[in-house]
């Protein structure tokens, strides 16, 4: 008798253990799949995306209420994941052959194709119902050119020529003017000023990307410019648009709503990213200076924003 209670105690035990593993097991998948789906929204990109959007609403003239901050910060944000899934569902064969991209989540199996592509479309169609209802429909219209003009026109592109670099710039412009026209329902002025910044900026930022890893886009069948120009012909295209860029920059330091201290930063904040430029039309200048490029674009872009922002009256 006592060793049957034994042995039965011991059934429960062991099957209890095994319904906890079970469900630990499942809890781990659910957990799983949400970084997954986390991922196909390049939470990295968003977070870049949503900052300039941010300072597009900041730069409106009229002040803002922090509710349509808020509203138009999740719409687009909505829309700039969905996007992305769906670049991720379109690129995930090339994504094998790239180092930085083979680990995601269509690449390893994470996800299928059916649940990026139903992520992608809901919450799509759901940052553009946030915009519509909450901010703007000129702010819906910039949003669904920008996720239209990236999923269908940009990303098909990108195997074919290295043309769509500069497609692409158009898009990745938007943001910035998403904000300005979620309050304005416009884009003018200063928000023009921004999208012009940004769009110009995009070009030397991502041939920098494309110096550095010219072999991993040529594993991967997507075409760039070092690919189809050679090396340098790529940074004289890069510092030839640094310098377009310290123009496009210094425009806004010509209106008279804005401080003298926007052109001073600038002017000085262009003109050392011009000379970073400059740096790599050296015979000697290889990854390591793309690499240190490609980096100082960014805050160089924050700084100009930033300022800009601040420097409006």
């Amino acid at each position: 008798m006592t060793q049957s209670i034994s042995l039965e105690s011991e059934g429960t035990a062991l099957s209890s253990n095994a319904s906890a593993n079970h469900e630990a097991i499942g809890q781990r998948k659910a957990r799983d799949v949400l970084r997954a789906i986390v991922e196909l929204a390049k939470p990295g990109i968003t977070r870049m995306v949503l900052i300039t959007t941010a300072l597009g609403v900041l730069a409106a003239p009229g002040g803002f209420e922090w509710i349509d901050l808020f509203a138009t910060i999740v719409g687009t944000g909505l829309v700039v994941a969905g996007a992305n899934a769906l670049n991720m569902l379109l690129e995930r064969d090339s994504d094998r052959y790239m180092k930085r991209t083979q680990g995601r989540p269509l690449p390893t199996g994470r996800l299928n194709a059916d649940e990026a592509l139903a992520f992608g479309v809901l919450v799509s169609i759901a940052g553009l119902f946030v915009l519509a209802q909450f901010v703007s429909m000129a702010a819906v219209g910039l949003a669904a050119l920008a996720l239209l003009s990236y999923v269908l026109v940009y990303t098909p592109l990108k195997p074919i020529s290295s043309i769509s670099l500069y497609v692409g710039a158009v898009p990745g412009a938007l943001p910035p003017a998403i904000g300005y026209a979620a309050l304005t329902g416009t884009v003018d002025g200063i928000g023009l000023a921004m999208f012009l910044i940004l769009l110009v900026w995009q070009i030397p930022h991502f041939l920098a990307i494309t110096l550095f890893r010219s072999e991993e886009y040529g594993r991967a069948g997507l075409k760039v410019l070092p690919n189809e120009r050679g090396a340098a012909f790529t940074k004289k295209t890069a510092f030839a648009f640094s310098i377009v860029l310290l123009a496009v920059t210094m425009l806004p330091a010509f209106r008279a709503d804005v401080s003298v201290a926007y052109g001073i930063v600038a002017g000085v904040s262009g003109l050392v990213y011009v000379l970073w430029a400059a740096r790599g039309l050296r015979a000697d200048a290889g990854p390591k200076w793309a690499r240190g490029f490609f980096f100082a674009s960014m805050p160089h872009l924050v700084l100009v924003m930033t300022a800009l922002v601040i420097a409006v009256d």
